[in-house]
């Protein structure tokens, strides 16, 4: 027993001392590994800053005073992508606006290049016009139907209205519930210039003003081209409905 015992515990010994050196091998080797790669934090991290600033500069630039919120996609993080000897790179993937659902390329002009596509989402929050309470169908909106509420216009592809009475005095094509955002494809806005109506026909070039009368040949809504004849020369010209009675031509 004596003399098996210390060969026994020998064993137990290199046994030990073999595993730990291969888990100090391992250790060290994913180490290295990782030390050769970019993590997958750095590419969420470049792609955040790249939509932050992209966020902030379009929100200033056109002057839209709500706030925005960045998401950025999962990432697998068994990814591997070469360790880059130059800061990465971003841009946006067939998108010029910074807003609603992007694929952002974060990419590497290293020694090693490479490149990935980073799907992500960009919020942006404004006081939109909703309705206050539920709307009808064939209603008539009011100022009362509705109110300014804060909601995500990032994917209000078709518009949306910014002050009540842009929506007040429409007539609804659907029916709506409470708080929901008033699109223009869901409202009828009456004709600001009806056919038949007499009309004044501005053209302005700098300090030069000239104003003909005309009569409306068909039916038009604030900011929208209509055909009208000058009821002096007969002429018929397009002009843009500028007020109730009120069109203008370019001089």
């Amino acid at each position: 027993m004596s003399i098996k015992a210390p060969m026994a515990y020998s064993g137990y010994l290199r046994s030990g001392l073999l595993a730990l050196i291969q888990g100090s091998l391992i250790s060290f080797g994913g180490q290295a590994m990782a030390a050769g790669y970019t993590s997958v934090d750095d590419i969420i991290g470049t792609t955040e800053s790249f939509l932050e600033q992209q966020a902030r500069e379009y929100l200033t630039t056109s002057k839209i005073p709500g706030r925005h919120q960045v998401r950025v996609g999962r990432l697998d993080p068994r990814l591997r992508m070469h360790s880059c000897s130059e800061p990465l790179q971003a841009s946006l993937e067939n998108n010029d606006t910074p807003v609603g659902r992007l694929t952002v390329r974060v990419r590497c002009t290293g020694t090693t290049p490479w490149s990935i596509f980073v799907p992500a989402q960009v919020s942006l929050h404004l006081d939109i016009v909703v309705t206050r309470h539920p709307v009808k169908r064939n209603s008539l909106l009011q100022t009362s139907d509705l109110m300014l509420a804060e909601r995500d216009i990032s994917q209000l592809n078709q518009g949306y209205f910014l002050e009540l009475e842009q929506a007040a005095g429409a007539m609804a094509t659907r029916a709506m519930s409470a708080g929901q955002p008033v699109l223009p494809n869901q409202i009828r806005i009456p004709p600001m210039i009806r056919r038949g109506d007499q009309v004044v026909i501005s053209a302005t070039s700098g300090t030069i003003s000239v104003r003909m009368p005309g009569e409306a040949l068909g039916d038009g809504s604030l900011g929208q081209q209509i055909r009208v004849r000058n009821t002096r020369s007969q002429r018929v010209v397009h002009a843009r409905v500028t007020a109730p009675g009120q069109v203008e031509v370019p001089m």
